[in-house]
């Protein structure tokens, strides 16, 4: 079914530029606009429309881009972030209108966000550079464009991110680093989409959608807009997508094909978000949302629908095919004849006026979008948008300064004072100080009969232009400074309680150097997983023997059984009858089960038992299990034989995928653990953090570093163990190593005072020289 007009939603007062479906509360949406203010629109429960949920104020510039970085521990509703020509970044939580923090750093124009993983944010300037934020710090700038960055996104595999830049080139990064650059749109690159971990789509300037693979070719070309593209949407099915345009459509595109153009009685549909139970959302460039929807009970009725074909027939459109001439076009009875495809445009002759007609491919008609009022030239000349130097102005002057030297350019924008742009434009071209005034006197002279108009009479009219601007000899308006609240993201909710139990020595980390590391530094990167191998065969099964003697008839086993899992200790091949009877007892009491968690530890070793705990079909329930005999209330013991197991479960194969598929949900649940007393769960915590490490080392991702990280930043606050601390410093000395990203997270999470720290304390000497050695790294 096609999609309908669901409802149109009123509250901007000037254009809405950027849209981003939120998860709290649920179907709802968030708006950017010209107007200086971001709003939240939520479901009305009585009718098809949507109510303004939140006014989020405090920007000095309009609001160019929006997101939402998803809940966490720290913000359960997330968090609504805001981009804005003051440069600045924004972020909200649904209770206030006043933003919780600020993010500085930006030089210019904030046009683009994306939120990742762990409370990432990454997000596009007119400065050249795109930027990487975790814990309301900047923790890597990406330079390598060589004009402004209008669109970002956030691969969800791999630790990947895109840019799209004003350069007509999209870089692919990783770690910091711009690891490839994808060229083929033959102007600036507005919109990125991200499909898969292995394909994406980009719009442009050009009038083309591109479907590009992560290796580099371009698989696809879509053409069908006639002018720029703004903006781009996944729908549900994440290979189909929506996109609008300055041709004033927003299209539906599946199976490489226009399936559907939908006419707004606007000019520029800036841009476009997908709710999550289908509907598409458009913001335009006269202030109006629209809400579109393809199921038939959240369409609007045939009045509305009457109403909005109405508004579009009437709209004027001008131009974009140069001087027409009437005689030439042809009449009405054309619209007889079927079109070729969905969103084809023809011009008809009608009493004199010029009229445009769209073909509906769905409904098999044509569909009156507006009277043709005016004409212009090339894409460039009928956007009104004048780019220079990869950015938007509402005006470029040629400007001849001197008699026989080429004239140079005046950028100017409406919002802006026009003696400070004057002044800016003495300073890049270093012109004497006393043409400020003649400068300023040029601007203000030839911009004010500017003014918004939904039909522009002449040419269109630019995003940024409006009713408001500075009065000149005004102060431009400043912003705060940034916030320093607000906790780690990773050190939320867990399950695991710290318990006191003896001292497992790990091989191979007593300072004694990997094979593979250099003789100047003999402790990180660390190379191969840690385990805890040590064992009391006779005291575990003496435990395991005295609690058997317990339990209920119905769950107690026999001795001679219990004597049989030896071989599981000792490391040696089991049968599958072994391994089946520890998963039996496994399920024994809570309290009871600290023993059989040891003997699992000592038997995740073996090849056969972790593969049998960590297959497809038993591993999710492997780890449910686990977590839920050690939560809070459980033994103490249990909290740290669970950890141990995790641990050793890195020693096989099949168990490392395990550990690297459930990473966020096991770093998150174990973090609890420190704040435990008890060195050994900090050795337990700092082991499990290593390996994680260790498997970052060789399967770099920079979202699931950035949390291995963080954690360990948490973690280093609290652990006061000598062997601890030594487990901690190659942990972070692995994540941070050849990774210039990481480093800098590191840094900004206050590693580097830790490590500092460490590098002081006398004994035992291993402790001291691997901070030594880690300080220098960082420095």
């Amino acid at each position: 079914m096609s999609y309908k007009l669901r409802c149109s939603v009123v509250g901007h007062e000037k254009d809405v530029r950027s849209l981003s479906s939120s998860h709290f509360p649920e179907g709802s949406f968030v708006s950017g606009s010209r107007d200086v203010t971001a709003r939240l629109w939520t479901p009305n429960e009585q009718d098809l429309g949507f109510t303004e949920g939140l006014c989020m104020g405090g920007h000095s510039g309009y609001v160019t881009s929006v997101c939402v970085i998803p809940p966490d521990d720290n913000y359960p509703q997330g968090l609504i972030m805001t981009g804005s020509q003051d440069n600045m970044i924004f972020a909200y939580q649904l209770e206030s209108p006043e933003p919780v923090f600020r993010l500085t750093g930006h030089e210019d124009t904030v046009c683009a966000l994306a939120a990742g993983k762990f409370g990432t944010l990454l997000s596009g300037s007119w400065d050249k550079t795109a930027k990487v934020w975790l814990n309301q710090k900047c923790v890597m700038t990406l330079e390598g464009h060589k004009a402004a960055v209008w669109a970002v996104a956030m691969v969800p595999e791999g630790g990947f991110m895109l840019t799209g830049s004003a350069d007509k080139s999209i870089c692919l990064w990783r770690a910091g680093k711009c690891e490839l650059r994808f060229l083929g749109h033959t102007d600036c690159v507005r919109g990125l989409a991200v499909l898969s971990a292995t394909e994406f789509i980009s719009c442009s300037n050009d009038a083309t959608v591109r479907r590009w693979s992560m290796s580099g070719p371009c698989t696809h070309t879509y053409h069908g807009h006639t002018n720029f593209v703004y903006s781009l949407a996944i729908l549900a099915n994440g290979q189909d997508f929506v996109s609008t345009s300055e041709d004033r459509t927003l299209r539906v595109w599946r199976d490489g094909e226009c399936e559907q153009t939908i006419t707004h009685p606007t000019q520029s549909v800036w841009s476009v978000c997908c709710l999550s139970n289908g509907d598409i959302v458009t913001g335009s460039s006269d202030g109006v949302i629209r809400v579109f929807s393809c199921e038939e009970d959240r369409m609007a009725d045939s009045d509305l629908q009457k109403t909005y074909e109405d508004q579009v027939a009437s709209s004027g459109i001008p131009s974009q095919v140069g001087d027409l001439k009437k005689e030439d076009l042809p009449g009405p009875d054309v619209l007889l004849q079927p079109g070729k495809k969905d969103g084809q445009t023809i011009m008809v002759l009608e009493e004199g006026k010029v009229v445009a007609h769209q073909w509906n491919s769905k409904e098999f008609r044509w569909v009156q979008v507006g009277e043709v009022v005016g004409a212009s030239g090339t894409t460039a000349a009928t956007s009104g948008k004048t780019l220079y130097e990869g950015k938007e102005y509402d005006y470029v002057f040629t400007v001849d300064i001197e008699e026989g030297k080429p004239p140079l350019k005046l950028p100017y924008n409406l919002l802006e004072d026009p003696w400070l742009a004057a002044q800016n434009f003495l300073h890049r071209h270093e012109l004497n100080q006393t043409f400020l005034d003649q400068v300023a006197n040029f601007i203000v002279e030839n911009t004010k009969s500017a003014q918004i108009c939904q039909v522009p009479q002449s040419g269109f009219q630019d995003p940024f232009t409006g009713g408001t601007r500075y009065v000149p000899g005004s102060q431009p308006g400043t912003a705060g400074g940034v916030s320093r609240g607000g906790a780690d993201p990773f050190t939320g909710q867990g399950r695991y309680v710290p318990p006191t139990t003896r001292t497992q020595q790990s091989t191979n980390l007593g300072g004694g150097p990997d094979k593979e590391s250099s003789k100047a530094n003999q402790y990180f990167p660390k190379f191969s997983y840690l385990s805890f191998d040590q064992a009391n065969v006779e005291a575990i099964l003496g435990k395991l023997k005295a609690f058997n003697k317990t339990l209920d008839g119905s769950v107690q086993e026999e001795e001679s059984a219990l004597n049989d899992l030896q071989p599981l200790i000792l490391g040696e091949s089991p049968s599958t009858k072994q391994i089946q009877l520890l998963q039996k007892l496994l399920q024994w009491p809570i309290d009871k089960v600290f023993p059989v968690l040891d003997i699992l530890r000592l038997a995740m070793r073996s090849k056969a038992v972790n593969e049998y705990f960590c297959c497809e079909n038993n591993g999710k329930d492997f780890l449910i299990h686990l977590m839920n005999i050690s939560r809070p209330d459980s033994p103490v013991a249990n909290q740290m034989l669970s950890l141990r197991v995790l641990a050793n479960t890195f020693k096989s194969s099949a168990g490392e995928k395990l550990m690297a598929a459930a990473q966020i949900e096991i770093i998150a649940s174990s973090l609890v653990c420190k704040d435990s007393a008890t060195k050994n769960i900090h050795i337990s915590l700092s082991t499990l953090l290593l390996n994680y490490a260790i498997y970052l080392y060789h399967h770099g991702n920079m979202e699931y570093k950035s949390q291995c990280l963080s954690a360990a930043a948490e973690v280093s606050k609290v652990v006061t163990d000598p062997e601890a601390n030594f487990r901690l410093l190659i942990c972070i000395g692995t994540l941070v190593w050849g990774d210039n990203g990481c480093k800098t997270l590191a840094k900004s999470l206050g590693i580097l005072q830790y490590v500092k720290n460490q590098a002081s304390v006398s004994d035992p000497p291993k402790v001291t020289e691997c901070a030594q050695l880690l300080a220098k790294v960082l420095y």
